[in-house]
């Protein structure tokens, strides 16, 4: 049986704020501490085919984000319960 995680890739490009970058991160130190050996492309892929296509839910998911302050995401950057975890390959660079 094929399963989709294993089909043929495709990269994209992502262009967002350093913020959700670093939630991102901090997702896959949260599948760390659950137990999981994952990556940050993982995750992403997890997150957009758990998203339900109702058209009013996700115009709800845009609304929510384009109204979050600066610094909402802050609280979870320095949790001491979830691992830390090293990426796989280059480094991405901070601006």
């Amino acid at each position: 049986m094929e399963l989709l995680w294993q089909r043929p890739r495709r990269k994209t490009l992502v262009d967002w704020p350093e913020d959700v970058d670093t939630r991102l991160d901090v997702l896959v130190r949260a599948a760390a501490a659950a137990g999981e050996q994952t990556s940050r492309s993982q995750v992403l892929a997890a997150l957009v085919t758990a998203a339900e296509v109702r058209p009013a839910l996700i115009a709800e998911f845009l609304h929510t984000y384009r109204q979050l302050p600066a610094g909402a995401l802050d609280a979870d950057n320095t949790r001491d319960d979830l691992p830390f975890v090293r990426s796989p390959g280059r480094t991405r660079a901070k601006s």
